[in-house]
């Protein structure tokens, strides 16, 4: 396999979504609730919460291998603005259980009900990046999008990764097995290796830093079982289900999750759908473009 094969395998097996920023927000308090907590999915894994602000309710989902420290920027543009401002860590991820199991899209779409049903969300705003939009639309297909009023997918990888006869775009399925290999032989030389698409030139050293510190923290296991769920996995049935207004946000460089590949791909199915495109940005929306995506995410909101 050519090294740039494995470069860009490793990119759409990460789907980009894995820098975080350091936790130094100012807390918005609300004495009626912890600002930290725990939800019990269906099996029992504790699945951790964070839960700034109050206001009408907007759920962050982060991609693969990132904790819900991904989302710092956003939320606290949120919460400032009079909006409660939520992300959870999926199971395996962050402060977070890792069971050993459940890292399938079905158990997923079910952690994310128990979250929605845990913390009695309703007319929630689902902001999902990379993997996250896999969530949303399996929970929508077998959830029914309950509690869900708008979804907002930024550099998504749905529909669907792999190459098939009906998606002849795709990426071939034997160099997405070998990039699966070489995640499990050597996790950390495999993040280092591979992390540069994902940013601008001028993101800081330290923030690479962070982020890659962040993913080694989540379980290989996990990693590893949802890299090979998010390759094999069709979602063009699932996101053919979400049926309420949407917001998709992708950058044209974006080298993760190409964006004819999927953020076309994904509108392309969606009844109720607008596209935004940043050009010449990468796949780390959350974090090269903050004041850009912050402004827009609550334009959409004032809309809803």
């Amino acid at each position: 396999m050519h090294r740039r094969e494995i470069m860009t395998l490793a990119a759409i097996a990460t789907a980009g979504a894995f820098f975080a920023p350091a936790r130094a927000f100012a807390e918005i308090p609300d004495a009626k609730r912890p600002a930290e907590s725990f939800v019990a999915a269906k099996d029992g894994t504790s699945l951790f919460v964070c839960d700034w602000g109050a206001g009408r309710p907007v759920l962050f989902l982060s991609g693969w291998a990132l904790p819900s420290d991904f989302w710092g920027y956003q939320m606290l543009a949120l919460a400032r603005k009079g909006y409660r401002a939520i992300a959870y860590d999926r199971r395996g991820h962050g402060r977070s259980a890792d069971p050993g199991r459940g890292y399938d899209h079905d158990t997923l779409a079910d952690d994310l009900a128990a979250v929605i049903d845990g913390l009695k969300l309703d007319g929630v705003t689902i902001v999902a990046h990379s993997m996250g939009g896999t969530e949303v639309a399996r929970y929508f297909a077998r959830h029914g999008g309950r509690g869900v009023a708008r979804v907002v997918l930024i550099g998504t990888i749905t529909p669907c990764l792999v190459k098939r006869p009906d998606n002849p775009d795709g990426i071939d399925p034997a160099t997405l097995a070998a990039g699966a290999d070489l995640l499990a032989r050597d996790f950390p030389a495999w993040i280092a290796a591979n992390t540069k698409p994902f940013f601008t030139s001028e993101t800081s050293a330290a923030m690479v830093t962070w982020g890659q510190n962040m993913m080694m923290s989540t379980s290989l296991l996990g990693a590893a079982q949802l890299a090979q769920a998010n390759f094999a996995t069709d979602f063009r049935t699932d996101v053919r289900k979400i049926n309420v207004p949407t917001l998709v946000i992708h950058g044209d460089r974006d080298a993760s999750a190409p964006l004819a590949l999927t953020a076309r791909a994904t509108v392309a199915l969606l009844p109720d759908a607008t596209l935004s495109i940043y050009g010449g940005a990468p796949h780390g929306l959350p974090l090269t473009h903050v004041e850009r995506l912050n402004a827009e995410l609550l334009a959409w909101l004032a809309k809803g």
